[in-house]
């Protein structure tokens, strides 16, 4: 006889469910087995979708263009951005055409969410009631704010909404990076054998990211599969982690791999060399949600060059936006990449060159370590300043191909023993071992240095015997690198003012609890406090002119900002102080909180509901350990949203061992005891171990079951 749940697999149509096996450790994270990668593959979106379900779908309603069938009209100049690159019609096409194994993956994918659905019919989907495997080819791109984001919606709705007579749009300060706002990027370190107290290598794993943006869980098979880490909801690869013998941590580039081409428009043609070619155009049909929940439709005429789609106007050029669309090649890197067991293995699966985003810092048992730059960079002449829109009719602006991955800047197993990247420069990632900027096309960076550069060289040069207690505590060193730099001129300024003048005395008080303070953050630290509401009042300032100057904004506050400047932050910075808490002298802990008290992905804080104090700053300020944080709406106290999300530290002995820790806990609902019970320890940077091998996790088992079966 046939058991019901048996005959459940049966008649949802995937036979993959009787083959995985998903187990709950202590701290409700899913361990999942099967027989085949498809099986692992249908099991891990299964857990995924227990744990938070709203996060998957609203993940392709995202990538898929479809948010404002969910949100209303509002989204609708998202999916507009999103279908401009993204058409279901090509995803379709690109499914029909990947190689069989890529297939069976993505099926399984869609059996597994649909399993789910069927399974658990108290979850109701806001509009995917049925997922189909090509949908995941949308969104193969792992780290947080894609490059179809860069964007600016604005002039995106600008010139497909445009009203006749109507002036040009602006862009908003924050689409034109003129706005203090948290860095959203990541750490990562990877120290050799020669630099360990064991002789293993060691590997940091440590992602800036909204909070709660990734899932953590293990995904295993009988084909080789055996990878541990951090999963952006809905895609069924481990994004940052490790397996048996490697793991893999991505940081956000500041590689120029995204490129506006101004195009002249001449009668519904554009120009190119001495040539008018026709302008592309087609019809993009989008629904959005009205009032009443029922749905309507738009219908948009759409235009692209060979550079890609028209996206604004800028002084009557039409700007075409060119970016990496690979994504038949970008999943298959993601996931290949997670059974890569050692150097040669990684790029063997890089040489698909279709990472465009992502630095990566690789480590593994043999002892290599390695910094690696995005595999697909385009090929372009060093004349043109491509962080501007270049000319599109002139054929020499044009892409020429793709780099070698030879020809990028790499880093290999280096004489000083370490490498890192935090979202700078690769120009230092190992040091006095690191690649040569003359070397390098000037589009290999456009971002420069940050104050969490210095710091990483600071903690991984201190010491050659790192374990991995030691490197968790690097990961967290309180040291704030840019108010070391910044506040000895702020003092210097005091000191210069005249006897008489008010702010002399008026200043007095918060400049000498800065004079003493030794750049340290704590929940304890009055000093931090000041420092950062001051950081926060001067940081606004420098923005633009830093900008006009070709700065970065840390290097104009300490070298340009003037006397007057600094003294009128800090005087605003005292003044918010103590309208907020009474005071300008206030513990660093008593502002600056976590809270986790509903599970909606855009959550609502309160300063009556409980929180956790937590020590570390926003990157900023030279912080490793990230926490980003300000006041909302009928708050005093500062929330945090980003920074350390997903941390792990990673030792490649005889066997894998591995600790971490996770914002808040691995559920989103707020009944699961789940949903908080690493709240503190996130807060303390207390890390738990990881359970990587059956053994491990024997005594820590919550629960072990089939998908689908009660």
């Amino acid at each position: 006889m046939i058991r019901p749940a048996y005959v459940l697999f049966l008649a949802i149509g995937t036979a993959s469910a009787a083959d995985v096996t998903i187990t709950r450790d202590d701290w409700g994270i899913a361990h999942v087995k099967g027989k085949t990668d498809a099986d692992a593959v249908f099991g891990m979106i299964y857990a995924q979708a227990e744990d938070d379900f709203n996060r998957v779908e609203t993940n392709y309603l995202t990538n898929l263009g479809r948010l404002a069938e969910a949100e209303g009209e509002g989204a609708i100049w998202k999916d507009l951005r999103q279908r401009l690159f993204i058409d279901p019609v090509k995803l379709q096409a690109d499914y029909a055409a990947s190689p069989p194994w890529l297939k069976k993956l993505m099926q399984a994918w869609a059996d597994g969410l649909n399993t789910y659905l069927k399974t658990h019919p108290h979850t109701h989907p806001r509009v995917i009631t049925h997922f189909e495997p090509w949908m995941a080819l949308s969104f193969t791109e792992g780290s947080i704010g894609g490059d179809i984001e860069r964007v600016p919606l604005t002039q995106l709705q600008a010139f497909y909404d445009k009203k006749p007579g109507a002036p040009p749009a602006a862009m908003t300060l924050a689409e034109r990076g003129l706005v203090y706002r948290e860095p959203q990027g990541s750490n990562g370190f990877a120290i050799a054998p020669s630099h360990t107290r064991d002789g293993h290598a060691l590997l940091l794993i440590n992602p800036h990211t909204s909070f709660f943006f990734r899932s953590e869980l293990q995904m295993t098979s009988d084909q080789g599969l055996n990878a541990y880490g951090a999963v952006t909801w809905g895609q069924f690869f481990i994004y940052q982690g490790f397996n048996a013998k490697a793991g893999w941590m991505h940081t956000s580039s500041g590689v120029d791999n995204v490129d506006e081409f101004a195009e002249t428009i001449v009668n519904g043609s554009y120009r190119y060399g001495s040539e008018l070619r026709p302008l592309k155009s087609q019809t993009v049909t989008l629904s959005y949600r009205t009032a009443d929940g029922t749905l309507a439709k738009r219908d948009f005429t759409t235009y692209s060059t060979h550079h890609g789609p028209i996206v604004r106007e800028e002084d009557g050029k039409w700007i075409a936006f060119a970016l990496m669309n690979k994504p038949m090649e970008a999943l298959e890197q993601s996931f290949l990449r997670t059974k890569a067991t050692d150097y040669a293995g990684f790029m063997k699966v890089a040489r698909l060159k279709a990472n465009s985003s992502n630095n990566t810092l690789f480590a593994d048992s043999k002892g290599e370590i390695a910094y690696l730059h995005p595999q697909f960079v385009p090929v372009r002449s060093d004349r043109f300043d491509y962080r501007k829109p270049v000319d599109g009719s002139d054929p020499a602006t044009d892409w020429q191909g793709l780099h070698s991955l030879e020809s990028l800047p790499r880093v290999l197993s280096p004489a000083n023993g370490w490498v890192f990247n935090s979202n700078n420069a690769p120009w230092t990632a190992a040091g006095n071992d690191s690649p040569q900027k003359g070397s390098f096309p000037r589009y290999m960076d456009q971002v420069g240095d940050n104050p969490r550069g210095p710091h990483a060289i600071r903690v991984l040069s201190a010491r050659s015997d790192f374990t991995p207690q030691t490197l968790i505590a690097a990961a967290f060193d309180p040291y704030l690198t840019a108010f070391a730099r910044l506040v000895p001129g702020l003092v210097a300024a005091y000191d210069r003012l005249p006897q008489s003048d008010p702010q002399k005395a008026r200043l007095r008080g918060p400049v000498d609890l800065l004079r003493g303070w030794d750049f340290h953050w704590g929940v304890a630290s009055r000093p931090t406090s000041l420092a950062v509401f001051w950081g926060e009042a001067l940081f606004p300032t420098a923005i633009k002119p830093a900008k006009e100057a070709d700065m970065t904004v840390w290097d104009y506050m300490a070298e340009r900002t003037t006397d007057a400047q600094r003294l009128a932050a800090l005087a605003e910075a005292a003044d918010r102080l103590i309208e907020d808490f009474g005071s300008w002298s206030v513990p660093w802990g008593e502002i600056n909180r976590f809270q986790r008290n509903d599970g909606a992905i855009v959550q609502t804080f309160s300063d009556t509901k409980a929180s956790i104090p937590v020590g570390f700053t926003a990157s900023q300020w030279g912080s490793l350990a990230a926490f980003g944080s300000k006041r909302y709406p009928g708050t005093r106290y500062y929330y945090g949203t980003l920074g350390n999300s997903f941390v792990a530290v990673v030792e490649f002995g005889p066997k894998v061992e591995a600790w971490a820790v996770s914002a808040g806990g691995e559920s989103g609902d707020p009944h699961s005891p789940h949903f908080l019970d690493q709240a503190q320890r996130y807060a303390d940077g207390n890390f738990r171990k990881v359970y990587f091998y059956p053994a491990d996790l024997e005594g820590h088992i919550e629960k072990r079951y089939k998908p689908g079966k009660p």
